[in-house]
């Protein structure tokens, strides 16, 4: 079984225990995550194409860890012009384990039996609160960030202005000079 998910402007195919690198998304190291644009979906075979996405299905994985990938540089060069630009980029990222897949088609997840629910301690309904609302923040935090750099990138572009030389200026000044006599 696999599924085709899309983050990040990027498609990937998982598997369930597929880990895989994709562009930072947020949250901490052991919180879990749900994709809901699923682009395909697979299950031994009887295979659900979306038109754009598949209803209903979810990709479930859990944050591993916030990383980042190696230095890229970007060289530019003009030759013959003393045109060079030397720029430097390192993208961020998440490292993500599937855990399951879930959708129409999908088989349902294997039910935890009760010597697994005995072990895993109930969670605690302030912890489950606290990340709630530390996801809450986290995420106007990054769209409070997203539009400030917009504005700012809009701000640093002057308009564009159209300047266009009058050949009744020229005449004047050179009449005031008094060249022309």
């Amino acid at each position: 079984m696999f599924a085709v998910i899309k983050t990040g402007g990027k498609q990937y195919r998982v598997r369930p225990d597929d880990v895989i690198r994709i562009e930072r998304i947020a949250g901490e190291a052991g919180d879990d995550v749900a994709f809901d644009s699923v682009l395909m979906l697979d299950a031994e075979g009887d295979t659900t194409v979306g038109a754009p996405l598949v209803d209903g299905a979810k990709v479930l994985g859990t944050l591993l860890e916030q990383a980042r990938d190696k230095k890229i540089i970007v060289f530019k060069k003009k030759r013959r012009k003393n045109y060079r630009r030397r720029n430097g980029h390192r993208q961020e990222l998440s490292i993500v384990r599937i855990t399951d897949i879930t959708g129409p088609g999908a088989p349902k997840a294997a039910a935890k039996t009760a010597a697994q629910k005995a072990e895993a301690p109930p969670a605690a309904e302030s912890d489950t609160k606290t990340k709630a609302k530390t996801a809450a923040t986290t995420a106007a935090k990054t769209t409070a960030k997203t539009k400030a750099k917009t504005k700012a990138k809009a701000a640093e572009k002057p308009a564009a202005q159209k300047t266009k030389a009058k050949p009744a200026a020229k005449t004047k000044d050179k009449a005031a000079d008094g060249s022309e006599s």
